[in-house]
């Protein structure tokens, strides 16, 4: 059994040396060292890390990589790529570099390549969206599918919603993209009344097709349809992302218009797979490549590049010293960049469902923190929200910044304002402002020295608050694939040396089993099951409003 990361000798030695910089300040480290932005500064193509704002120096980084070494890191990234059964409750391979793997060397899983069956999926998806985009595979009553509608949750929401908006530049011009999860009828209704049933092409994407919240809404968007159409429309306007022929065929979807992903490609990580079949039709399979040639780009910097070196892997070596040193459980991620704007969203599933676990592979307890809270929101809006906290909150929450230096919409001087936020943003967080700064700052406003002594603090600013910036050249199919793949990979390294499978989500599936057990007491169909008072009182008061 290997022992808990918190027991070995590095770790120790962190704790040590965390004692001795705790209290250090960045202002005096950038002040001390006039090179410190680029030592902590990495670039791989279009795509720049300044770490520098980090309570680190490099005795701090030399204990993270030793660290991450003595966890065995390099020979895990080879096991991930190699195709090795990485995720161990489930024994399966974790392989969704397979998927951009634009070089389509042999990746074997069980003795068998993979690559084949990627490629024929990805051709399928190229013949298909073409199909759709060019008017040739048109709707039951002959007129072209305008308006695509994807039906899932979790990964197979997610990840298409977040890079179909930030590709929004890059979208048909006739054509509009939909998603519909949430189980509240609500979010069904409200996208049905957007659209017209003869232009209308509907996804469901389901692995086992059994889903309940993504077949629940499926019937309600089948049923709108043939309501319309009739029942021979369906095959027309419905389409499945699944492995589950017979189920899919039930439906009354054409077999043939099923695209297949597999086990080795966890939910979470799908978006590069045929769950990414709404991305590909909006903005073209093209672009959908150019996105895969990105996350290729990013996958071979983080199995090829030393660790000193390795963009995901100093973030991931950062969040663990602030987690399990500084105890800070949290981050955010910030992008200074409209079309980002359901990043954040998309990668808290990416890091909460994956490292939100307290045991380990070998199935021991942890007593050490492992998954931190994830929040975010795109900037200046929310600048304007939670910063007042980030800025003088009692609380510290490490930030990454993200911006383009060229925005899509260069109109007047919205990006230069939006660049000058940013950056001071960092600034700020890093910096502070002392007490005898804003003591100065007020006399300066000409405010006298009773107002001067009652305002001081208030506009005083602790600072030493770190933060990371990714500084991106444009947001393209090609940057948003090395910006997912990059944190992806963050992820799996610090489930690495937290000894933790980032691959299953066990937690997930509790809650949902429950709720089959408390439907048919709602529905009317079941008496006397067991609960808690609480939960048995809840049942009762909503059977009695509903009366």
């Amino acid at each position: 059994m290997t022992k808990l990361v918190s027991k070995t000798k590095v770790w120790k030695k962190l704790g040590e040396h965390y004692k001795h910089i705790k209290d250090v300040k960045m202002r005096e480290m950038f002040e001390y060292d006039e090179d410190r932005a680029k030592k902590f500064t990495i670039q791989l193509e279009n795509l720049m890390l300044d770490y520098s704002k980090n309570r680190i120096n490099e005795r701090t980084m030399k204990h993270l990589f030793r660290l991450a070494r003595d966890c065995q890191l390099e020979e895990m990234i080879k096991a991930m790529f190699r195709g090795d059964k990485i995720n161990t409750t489930e024994k399966r391979a974790v392989l969704h570099v397979a998927l951009r793997n634009r070089a389509n060397t042999p990746i074997m899983v069980d003795g068998k390549d993979v690559m084949p069956q990627i490629n024929e999926v990805f051709a399928k998806m190229r013949d298909f969206s073409e199909a759709v985009r060019l008017g040739k595979f048109k709707g039951h009553t002959g007129k072209k599918l305008t308006n695509i509608v994807n039906i899932g949750i979790g990964g197979s929401d997610l990840g298409p919603v977040m890079a179909c908006e930030a590709l929004k530049k890059y979208w048909a011009k006739d054509m509009k993209c939909y998603f519909i999860s949430n189980i509240d009828g609500t979010a069904c209704a409200e996208v049905l009344n957007n659209l017209d049933p003869e232009t209308t092409l509907f996804i469901v994407s389901s692995k086992t097709f059994t889903t309940i919240e993504t077949m629940t809404n499926a019937r309600t968007c089948r049923k709108w349809l043939v309501d319309a159409l009739g029942e021979h429309a369906v095959a027309k306007h419905f389409v499945a992302v699944s492995t589950n022929t017979k189920e899919v065929s039930k439906f009354g979807i054409n077999p043939e218009n099923m695209f297949e992903f597999w086990d080795f490609v966890g939910g979470r990580y799908s978006m590069w797979s045929a769950i990414g079949l709404s991305l590909a039709l909006m903005v073209g399979m093209d672009n959908f490549e150019k996105m895969l040639d990105g996350a290729y780009a990013m996958d071979k910097h983080f199995a090829e590049t030393d660790l000193e070196h390795n963009i995901p892997v100093i973030l991931a070596l950062i969040g663990i010293w602030y987690n399990n040193f500084f105890g800070i459980k949290r981050y955010g991620v910030i992008p200074y960049d409209q079309y980002l704007q359901y990043l954040p969203a998309y990668l808290q599933q990416l890091d909460m469902e994956s490292n939100g676990k307290f045991v380990t592979k070998d199935g021991e307890v942890v007593n050490y923190s492992t998954g931190p809270v994830l929040f975010g929101g795109a900037g200046t809006n929310v600048q304007h929200s939670f910063f007042q906290l980030i800025h003088q909150g009692t609380d510290i929450v490490p930030v990454d910044f993200i911006i383009p230096a060229i925005s899509h919409n260069e109109i007047g001087d919205h990006h230069e304002i939006l660049v000058a936020n940013v950056l001071a943003q960092g600034e700020a967080l890093m910096k502070g402002k002392t007490v005898k700064e804003a003591a100065q700052g007020l006399t300066k406003a000409g405010k006298s020295k009773e107002e001067v002594k009652e305002l001081k603090y208030f506009k005083s600013f602790s600072g030493n608050r770190p933060s990371n910036t990714i500084l991106v050249k444009k947001v393209d199919p090609y940057t948003l694939g090395m910006l997912v793949a990059m944190y992806e990979h963050k992820v799996f390294v610090q489930g690495v040396i937290w000894n933790i499978n980032s691959y299953d989500q066990m937690g997930v599936e509790l809650g949902k089993q429950m709720a089959l057990n408390i439907l048919p007491e709602l529905q009317g169909n079941a008496e006397g099951v067991s609960h808690d008072s609480s939960t048995a009182n809840l049942i009762a008061s909503i059977k009695k409003m509903r009366k």
